[in-house]
């Protein structure tokens, strides 16, 4: 399915008043940017047909549940015409089986994308119309691939994330399955009579019947003729069962992969007679298939590590009773009891007691965080994304010393780690362009193999030696050439970064970006919440001739109060301390001006704040002699401005200051020594204070008077001279972060909106977790090449040997040695540790 698709997708945003919206804007913007999606359009609503969002797209590339990530993010909601199933399965034991099931679901009727992991994780999106949740499952029941049993949740909702006025759309046919299970409570990968352990303990019989027929062929010559036979048939049914079962499946796909190579191999040293070396190879074929499923299991542990983070149940007060519910029944609203050292149940915030909870299971934070509960209940209910990170908690977090209570604010299935469980587990299916080079390469080296096998099978007619040394020495080519290691090399490098990623609270989403950031030498900053604090604090307060310092504040905090930019929010707050015990009016309208400032209705004014370059411009007049110059002062000193306008009156001008972050300086350095020789931060402020805190950070660039579209074009212009990444907050960066080779978002734990838009997400607020995440993605590329030269390098030396006479079971030992060398190397990467031991 390397072909561009063209998907029509109904845009799903209630009231919209016409295609032009804001938020459909967005989301052209941020697909349009992305590496494998060609062309976005919007077709116009006509009669009773919503308005189509048209993408041409490479689902190789960007997957259509990316797509749907992006949609929900943008505030939009794919149709429900377009279903997605993501689960975990048993029976996908290996990489090469995974391929064998991806390939079959790709060939079903209404089936738009598949993919499937060594891990158990798969995922499928499908038009309803044609096929159903249903047809699929039995599809895969038919390949012995069955639902892990364990609890399986709804998919998260699609949530307004963009000020308008959306209905939420909630769809309770998508599914997906955490693989949660608790330890030893369900086999993970049933695959037989001996549960999990079937393959290894087939492989184990067949080395054990092909020890006892060898033993009776040489040792005891007292023993039945027909004994060392008998054993070799029943090795050969045993080493072979799983490999017949996957070649019959790529028979059916019209694929020649390697299973079918060995069996191959296998009937043909039978068809000479030399029934031992036949079920020698299977042995150890089928061991190596029995190990490496092994050794992946470590890996799909690490990620199922994750879901069992969260408690099983929870105490919750309803009605003035206190009971224990399991975690699946708590409602937003719900108020839940935590006791010392208790781990959390739910998303929430704080509403009695004061504690510091270890949020290192989420967010990777090394020290407790203290927490407190929140001034205003009410507040915190009506906007729960705009809660301070001192008062919000987090599912599967431990609770310290103290008890406390917190308030549901989100159902177990949309929890933040419900969330990062998900994403992790679709991130295991997404190929790395390495793995997309290999599966391209391996569709025309195995052809060739067998080919250049066929044409060995003629060689007594070229050299003297009788045909079955011929047939043996094609046999044995065969298994030489078997790319068995390359097909694991970087699938399990991938699965193994991605988990020791979200186990220190970083979620990459599949290989590709996990890849491109290890390959980066530039990196673009925003400035305001990624290079600073993100709380910006009034400094000065500048009123206009004739207008007291208390209307200037009045009037300000009453429109900035409705807004939840960081700007906003520090007037609004320090505004209020300036003013207290003074009555402050009601503003009512607000309208964001992106990139500008705001505009609102005050006592039948209207009133404009934001940037001076806002004034003068689209219809509004320009500023004044006073407000341009105080302006200027500001400016001077690094303080980002706003100017307040009532009506046709400049009341003023309002300096702020945000502090860097503290590690910032030490952070960059970390990035330059990881070999990021080129950093810039952009930002919407003036030049002046970009270049102010620019130099604070230790950063020689610094882009600014930005507007949003003149950041994407800025990352577009380094895009096209190096690959580079945009670190932001996911939020107002998310156009610039779809442009750039990787998206970054920090702070992602608290936003719905970084967690869907971001190819990497820091999840908590800390930039000193980027070295780590880059340092990760480094050594993990550099394990993925490891592995891709061990797996080619064996080839080209064993296909020369075999030809030149090396036997089918040194070749297969080598074979299935070089095999697991690039597992275990892969497994390094769990143990992977930065500068600072983390």
């Amino acid at each position: 399915m390397t072909n561009k698709l063209r998907l029509d997708i109904p845009i799903l945003l209630p009231e919209l008043p016409n295609t032009a919206d804001a938020c459909v804007h967005r989301l052209v913007q941020e697909l349009q940017g992305r590496d494998g999606v060609g062309q976005v359009h919007v077709r116009a609503a006509a009669g009773t047909d919503p308005a189509q969002l048209c993408i041409h797209y490479d689902p190789e590339v960007v997957p259509l549940a990316r797509i749907r990530e992006l949609a929900s993010a943008a505030g939009a909601s794919i149709s429900k015409q377009f279903g997605h199933l993501q689960r975990q399965f048993d029976g996908l034991t290996h990489q090469r089986r995974a391929q064998t099931v991806t390939d079959h679901l790709r060939t079903l009727p209404g089936v738009l994308e598949a993919g499937a992991s060594a891990s158990g994780a798969v995922q499928v999106e499908f038009d309803r119309q044609r096929t159903s949740e249903a047809d699929i499952l039995s599809a895969l029941k038919g390949l012995g691939v069955t639902p892990t049993a364990g609890k399986s949740q709804a998919a998260p909702h699609d949530h307004d994330t963009t000020g308008h006025d959306h209905a939420e759309h909630k769809d309770h046919d998508h599914k997906h399955d955490h693989g949660a299970s608790k330890a030893g409570g369900h086999d993970h990968e049933h695959g037989g009579i001996f549960g999990q352990n079937t393959e290894m303990v087939f492989a184990l019989i067949c080395g054990a019947l092909l020890a006892i027929g060898a033993a009776a062929e040489k040792f005891f010559t007292g023993a039945p003729t027909w004994l060392p036979m008998a054993c070799y048939v029943a090795a050969y049914f045993f080493g072979g069962f799983y490999t017949l079962r996957e070649a019959i499946d790529n028979i059916r796909l019209k694929r020649f992969e390697i299973d079918t190579l060995m069996l191959v191999a296998a009937a043909g040293a039978a068809a000479l007679g030399s029934w031992a070396e036949g079920a020698l190879l299977l042995f150890l074929f089928s061991l190596g298939h029995a190990l490496e499923s092994y050794a992946m299991g470590r890996a799909k542990r690490a990620i199922e590590a994750l879901a069992e983070l969260a408690p099983e149940t929870a105490t919750v007060r309803r009605d003035g009773q206190t009971t224990e519910i399991p975690v699946e029944q708590l409602e937003v609203g719900d108020v839940v009891l935590v006791k010392p050292n208790e781990r959390l149940a739910a998303d929430g915030f704080l509403t009695s007691g004061n504690t510091s909870i270890n949020q290192a299971p989420v967010t990777g934070e090394s020290m407790p965080v203290d927490k407190r509960p929140v001034k205003d209940a009410a507040a915190a209910r009506a906007r729960p994304d705009a809660i301070e990170a001192a008062s919000r908690v987090f599912s599967g977090t431990i609770n310290g010393a103290s008890a406390i209570e917190i308030e549901v604010t989100r159902r177990a299935s949309d929890s933040t780690l419900a969330r990062v469980v998900k994403m992790v587990s679709e991130a295991e299916t997404r190929k790395s362009p390495t793995q997309r080079f290999t599966d391209k390469f391996e569709r025309i080296f195995v052809p060739a193999v067998l080919g250049l096998a066929f044409i060995l099978l003629f060689a007594w007619v070229v050299i003297d030696e009788p045909f079955r040394d011929s047939f043996y020495r094609a046999m044995a080519v065969l298994v030489a050439a078997s790319p068995c290691a390359l097909a694991i090399a970087t699938p399990s490098a991938v699965l193994s970064g991605i988990a020791r990623a979200a186990r220190s609270g970083v979620l990459i989403k599949g290989g590709a970006p996990l890849e491109e950031l290890g390959s980066l030498n530039a990196m673009a900053f925003d400035k305001t919440g990624t290079l600073t604090e993100g709380r910006p604090r009034i400094t000065d307060v500048l009123p206009a001739a004739g207008v007291s310092e208390d209307e200037l504040l009045s009037v300000a905090v009453a429109v900035e109060s409705l807004s939840d930019h960081p700007l906003a929010a520090a007037i609004a707050r320090d505004g209020r301390e300036r003013l207290t015990g003074k009555t402050i009016p009601e503003a009512t309208g607000l309208e964001n001006l992106i990139g500008r400032g705001v505009t609102a209705k005050l006592n039948g004014d209207t009133v404009w704040i934001g940037k001076a370059e806002m004034f003068g411009t689209e219809g509004v007049a320009p500023l004044g002699s006073s407000a341009t110059e105080a302006i200027a002062r500001l400016r001077d000193q690094g303080r980002t401005t706003m100017v307040v306008r009532q009506g046709t009156r400049d009341l003023g001008a309002i300096g702020l200051l945000d502090t860097p972050r503290p590690g910032a300086p030490e952070t960059l350095k970390e990035l330059r020594e990881l070999g990021i020789t080129r950093m810039i931060m952009i930002s919407g402020d003036h030049q002046k204070v970009a270049d102010a805190v620019a130099g604070q950070v230790g950063l020689d660039e610094a882009w600014g008077d930005l507007m949003p579209e003149d950041k994407v074009e800025s990352i577009r212009k380094l895009r096209s001279e190096t690959k580079v990444a945009m670190v932001g907050d996911g939020v107002n960066d998310a156009p610039a972060m779809a442009n750039a080779t990787v998206g970054i978002a920090m702070g992602a734990a608290g936003s719905d909106v970084a967690l869907e838009t971001a190819d990497v997400a820091l999840m908590a607020d800390d930039l000193r977790r980027l070295p780590f995440a880059v340092g990760l993605s480094r050594h993990t590329r550099s394990v993925i090449r490891q592995n891709v030269f061990v797996s080619l390098g064996i080839v080209a030396v064993l296909v020369p040997a075999t030809i030149m006479g090396l036997g089918i079971g040194a070749a297969v030992a080598v074979h299935e040695g070089s095999t697991l060398l690039v597992v275990f190397n892969a497994l390094r990467l769990l143990a992977y540790k930065d500068a600072r031991g983390t």
